[in-house]
């Protein structure tokens, strides 16, 4: 009888055992820790919030050391088992009878087997065609020297701990597979926390993996059918039913499933039906059923049937995301709680004991990598690429601790070498993330398929240096949201000019992973000799989801297939815009290192941050058209609106205002305030203090104004001493009363104010400004025929004021009101954050209460002190917020 068909009938058994509890349970002074056969929910319950609640805190801290989530699972188990709490008088036989045990133990082999399920989704053969030689090579003699030399081990831990009654052959053929297998699972997650996926040595360890699992399921398969049969004979038939199963299995049954899929639109549309969602349900508990009966393991079942899921157009991440929450939060930290209630540190209380289990540790670690690092090297990798092969190839994790429970379920280990080889899975697994991080750091790091292009390849390090070039011609445009496409789409479309355009130029669609390029004829906007083009980065979050890793490693076909790539790919086709497409899956807290890499890698001029919240809102009664505010999550008062996104994206994006090495646009778009009459409308209207910030802006709005469509407005303001009233005792006694109105306080990132300037500093940063002004708005100036035309359509003034964030936020209301028909207003402005010709603290204090908005201080510390008197004032304009690089 298999595992899991005992355990079935166990705890069947125990339910046979009826005890009549209380009506009124604990009001009736019923003890809700108290196991009852009849009803061992509750007991139940109870051990998995203490099993999660561990996981999770022993998780926060281990994930600060970039530790695998096994990692706290399996020590969590070890805490709660004997080891520290068991030890506690009563709390095992309270928490953790032995009566309890067989429903924990059928709940996580359900588990187990879905698991193990998408652990076999993971598996992709088309990564091993990829590196064939080196892969082959790797995995081949990474899989023989660790066996053979466990099997050498083996004979000493037999002598020593083992019962003469275990058969030798077994104890030495399960210790061969524990030190020779790699635990799969972990080690991609590993591969894709630190960035190596796209990497030769990831995809070259990745494909070394996949063999090593398969054949090591395969022995442990074989183990444990040895083990299981009574006699040789038996064994034999057992093999041959399993071979005859997976050929069956793999073949006319995976054909028949993508038959199904396909037949019912499921692989069409990249996300299995309720109909096919439930037949993959069934084949995966059928097929662990059936290994069962025959003798081998029922998880081996569930790891089968992952196999013949396919892979296109996103089907198999649809499928497992509908899965992995339900397994990776519930099941696996029960699973890994058992393997601690069944770990005792307590019995390796000898030097021999712990002396054997640091020789495991050794021969484990140094076969496994001192065999990969041979072949790594021999078939053209370096010493650093070599050494991370091998650090990566010698983890364990996962898959060791469920090799170490069946061989303690069949009692070819006790106790005490259960707890050996326990803490060998924990400190191999432990120490590969810094021994990788040690061999190959991210500077020696060389991405598959690439070719050292650009300038990098020549010894460059950053991009091409920023300048104050009149035209810009090559954008970054971040998308990690579908709901920053419609401001994506504006701040695009007004980049274009109204030029004939060269229908045979083609389009380079570039996968940041894979680093290939696809050519596409494509119409392409030519203005002059310069082309407008952006370099769309997809940001995608990386989180412990098995998703996630299947999302990086599928980057270079998910590019092709993601809904918000193809949208802007399609809106850029049909509008003439040049657009190139990278994708990259990293954690939240990597997304500006990531757009970084991205800004060199394309050498853009610009990186523009797109911000669109909500939908367009109509007003009935007025028949006037408004919008949700981006930043209404910071200040706006209503209890149905995200009030936590606005201020974490505010935080994102001053991270990127700090790092990029690139001037950046963040486009705050409001939709559009004004109907369509049939006629383009856009207006810019921008207020130009002064500083490199204003004067990128100004620069800036020129070119837009480049497309015949644009219009613009702009006002130089300087600011003049208010006499009316005393200035100090008014900033000291409105500063008083707006100090406590300034509610969020900034926690992920500092302000974005740099250093002082200098006397000096400032009079050349006078200059400039005056020239930068003089350049557009003087009539004797000399200009090209473009940059003329453009001109013309921008109405320049000064204008002087006590008070000018009050006067823009008038001159914006009258900007989009005195028109018929309405204007689309986008204000352009400097965040100037840096150099600031003037402070506005004080009067942005002034507009906030007079608007009697709840603003916090991260909105200033966005947009600046413009941008945020215009969002406190709730003006109808969209923003555009510029701020040069400093290298400008």
């Amino acid at each position: 009888m298999g595992e899991l068909t005992q355990q079935v009938a166990h705890f069947a058994r125990a339910l046979v055992v009826r005890e009549a509890s209380e009506q009124g349970g604990v009001i009736s002074g019923d003890s809700p820790v108290h196991y009852l056969p009849s009803d061992p929910f509750r007991l139940w319950v109870i051990q998995l919030v203490i099993i999660i609640a561990m996981t999770q805190f022993l998780s926060f801290f281990f994930s600060r050391m970039r530790q695998p989530r096994v990692i706290a699972e399996v020590i969590g188990g070890i805490f709660l088992g004997p080891t520290v709490m068991g030890r506690i008088p009563g709390f095992q036989e309270a928490i953790f009878p032995d009566v309890s045990l067989p429903g924990l133990n059928l709940t996580s082999t359900i588990g187990l087997i879905l698991f193990l399920f998408l652990v076999g989704l993971e598996i992709d053969t088309k990564v091993i065609k990829k590196n064939v030689l080196s892969a082959t090579s790797i995995s081949i003699v990474g899989l023989v020297f660790p066996l053979g030399l466990g099997a050498a081990l083996g004979i000493g831990l037999y002598k020593e701990f083992i019962n003469p009654d275990v058969n030798f052959g077994y104890f030495l053929l399960f210790t061969a597979v524990a030190i020779g297998i790699t635990a799969f699972p972990v080690l991609c997650r590993i591969l894709t926390e630190l960035k190596l996926l796209d990497t030769t040595v990831g995809v070259v360890t990745l494909a070394a993996g996949v063999g090593n699992d398969v054949v090591g399921w395969i022995l442990l398969a074989l183990t444990v059918a040895l083990v299981n049969a009574s006699t040789g004979l038996t064994a034999l038939y057992v093999l041959l039913a399993c071979v005859g199963f997976i050929i069956v299995l793999l073949y006319p049954g995976k054909w028949g499933y993508v038959w199904l899929a396909k037949w019912t639109g499921s692989l069409e549309q990249g996300a299995p039906t309720a109909t096919m969602m439930t037949l993959t349900l069934l084949i995966v508990f059928a097929s662990a059923f059936f290994t069962d009966i025959i003798g081998v393991h029922a998880i081996f079942g569930g790891f089968l049937a992952g196999l013949i899921i396919p892979h296109e157009n996103g089907y198999a991440i649809s499928l497992v995301e509908k899965l992995e929450d339900l397994v990776s939060i519930i099941f696996l930290p029960i699973y890994f709680t058992l393997s601690g209630l069944r770990t005792n540190l307590g019995l390796m209380n000898d030097g021999v004991t712990w002396g054997y289990t640091f020789v495991t540790c050794l021969v484990s670690f140094f076969s496994k990598f001192g065999a990969c690092y041979i072949a790594a090297n021999q078939t053209g990798f370096n010493w650093r690429e070599s050494g991370a092969i091998g650090a990566l190839m010698s983890c364990k994790g996962l898959v060791e601790l469920i090799v170490l429970n069946i061989g303690l379920q069949a009692n070819i280990l006790d106790t005490r070498t259960f707890s050996m080889f326990v803490v060998h899975a924990i400190i191999l697994t432990f120490i590969t993330t810094p021994l990788t991080l040690f061999f190959y750091p991210p500077k020696f790091r060389i991405r598959e398929g690439a070719d050292n292009e650009h300038h990098m390849a020549e010894g460059g390090t950053g991009p091409r240096p920023a300048s104050d070039d009149e035209i810009k011609t090559r954008f970054a445009l971040v998308l990690d949201k579908v709901e920053q496409l419609p401001a994506a789409m504006t701040i695009s479309q007004l980049l274009q000019t109204n030029k004939g355009f060269n229908f045979t130029t083609s389009l380079t669609v570039t996968d940041e992973k894979s680093e290939k390029s696809i050519e596409k004829d494509m119409p392409v906007a030519v203005s002059g000799s310069s082309r407008i083009a952006i370099n769309a980065l997809r940001l995608m979050e990386l989180t412990s989801r098995t998703s996630a890793v299947l999302k990086s490693k599928a980057a270079e076909s998910l590019i092709y297939n993601d809904p918000v790539v193809s949208v802007f790919r399609t809106f850029g086709y049909l509008n003439h815009i040049l657009v190139s497409a990278a994708l990259s899956v990293v954690n939240s807290d990597e997304f500006t290192t990531a757009i970084t890499k991205h800004i060199i890698e394309s050498e853009s001029q610009m990186v523009i941050l797109p911000w669109s919240r909500g939908t367009t809102v109509v007003d009935d009664d007025a028949g006037n058209i408004g919008a949700l505010n981006p930043f209404d999550g910071v200040f706006h008062k209503t209890t149905t609106y995200d009030q936590t996104s606005s201020v974490v994206y505010s935080e994102f994006i001053r991270n990127v205002f700090s790092t990029s090495p690139s001037h950046v646009a963040l486009f705050v778009d409001r939709g559009l305030s004004a109907p369509y009459t049939g006629v383009a409308n856009q207006h810019l209207f921008m207020p130009f203090f002064g500083g490199p910030d204003d004067r990128l802006a100004l620069m800036f709005l020129v070119q837009l104004c480049r497309n015949s469509s644009v219009q613009a407005t702009v006002v130089r303001i300087q600011k003049v001493d208010d006499l009316s009233r005393t200035s100090t005792n008014v900033n000291e006694k409105v500063a008083a009363q707006m100090s406590p109105v300034l509610l969020h306080q900034t926690i992920a990132a500092a302000d974005t104010v740099y250093a002082q300037d200098t006397t000096q500093t400032r009079l050349l940063s006078n200059t400039a400004d005056n020239l930068t002004w003089d350049r557009y708005s003087s009539a004797s100036i000399t200009r090209d025929a473009e940059t003329a035309s453009a001109v013309s359509r921008i109405s320049f003034s000064c204008v002087s004021s006590a008070k000018p964030l009050h006067t823009i936020v008038e001159m914006v209301a009258n900007e989009a009101s005195q028109s018929t028909p309405p204007k689309n207003i986008i204000v352009v402005t400097g965040r100037s954050r840096r150099m600031a010709v003037e402070s506005h603290k004080v009067e942005l204090q002034q507009v906030i209460t007079e608007a009697g908005a709840s603003i916090g201080s991260s909105v200033s510390k966005t947009v600046g002190d413009v941008g945020a008197a215009l969002v406190a004032s709730n003006a109808t304009a969209s923003l555009l917020i510029l701020q040069a690089a400093t290298s400008a």
